[in-house]
């Protein structure tokens, strides 16, 4: 229906613009304040569990918190190897690491689903990541096997943990359940690395608004949209993102704008536009829901 499609659509965009948002935080809050990437992961989930539990409990549908401990462990293995990822990586080699190893893990869980897309999709899917390699390729070096490793495995639970979203039916107490389990996991690897914390008022207020906003509410507006996509355009959709925080990068930090990042989004949007037609009368199956209740969510 054209309302569904127009909801699709508006809850997409703002989750990839959380997403972008997201990102520019975090850079900024490492790059130039002196927070350490242990303490803004719990920060940014701390803060995200309180907005969200909030906005539950203010609900009048009496909804109680959910979610599981699976999917907050996904959201855990994203969010602190990303930031320890970003010491050792430089922003383009981290990028191509990380969207490489979500883009993996979505289109391998839809193929062993028995999702088969659509050649003009898969001509869609190559055309975004040529541009997405194009646009980062300038800054990659040899990157350390423990940063790569990291943010390979950032990739892959964030690829995941979409993918286990697309099953919530209250995305909303879903993700707020999913981030009050996640804080006592990253509180953990803070304790751990307590000798050598560092701790900056403005990069704990970026890591707060990471949190509340590019990642609390920005995995709502994405669990609202995923059970409306495919595992494949969920995954090329997400390729969307680099190219938005790096629009951001050039108004809001005043980075250079150049004819490779012009050329290399319209590859990456071009692509996406390409994998979103609709090229048959039905559309492909998506990931159904269990039958019988996870034993991992909570009553």
């Amino acid at each position: 229906m054209p309302t569904e499609r127009a909801k699709t659509v508006v809850t997409t965009g703002a989750a990839l613009t959380a997403f972008a948002a997201n990102s520019l935080l975090c850079r900024r809050a490492l790059g130039h304040t002196a927070l350490d990437a242990p303490s803004f992961s719990t920060i940014r989930l701390a803060s995200g569990a309180l907005v969200l539990y909030l906005i539950v409990r203010a609900r009048r549908d009496g909804a109680p918190l959910a979610g599981s401990w699976g999917s907050a462990a996904m959201l855990f293995l994203y969010a602190v190897p990303f930031s320890l990822a970003y010491v050792s990586l430089g922003a383009g080699t981290g990028a191509l690491i990380l969207f490489g190893a979500v883009q993996s893990t979505m289109l391998a869980v839809a193929l062993a689903t028995g999702e088969r897309p659509h050649p003009l999709q898969w001509t869609g899917l190559m055309l975004a990541l040529s541009g997405l390699v194009y646009l980062v390729l300038p800054g990659l070096t040899a990157p350390s096997a423990a940063g790569a490793a990291l943010m390979a495995l950032a990739g892959v639970s964030w690829g995941v943990y979409s993918l286990r979203g697309r099953r919530a039916s209250n995305p909303l107490a879903e993700t707020a359940g999913n981030f009050l389990r996640s804080v006592p996991m990253a509180a953990a690897v803070s304790l751990a690395a307590a000798t050598h914390a560092r701790w900056d008022v403005a990069g704990a207020i970026l890591a707060i608004v990471s949190g509340a906003v590019a990642s609390g509410l920005g995995y709502v507006a994405w669990y609202a949209a995923l059970g409306h996509l495919t595992a494949t355009r969920a995954a090329t959709v997400q390729l969307a993102v680099p190219v938005i925080a790096a629009a951001g990068g050039v108004l809001l930090l005043a980075e250079p704008i150049s004819a490779r990042l012009i050329l290399a989004a319209v590859l990456i949007l071009g692509g996406v536009g390409l994998a979103l037609l609709r090229t048959a009368p039905r559309r492909p199956r998506p990931l159904q829901p269990p039958t019988h209740p996870s034993p991992e969510r909570a009553p």
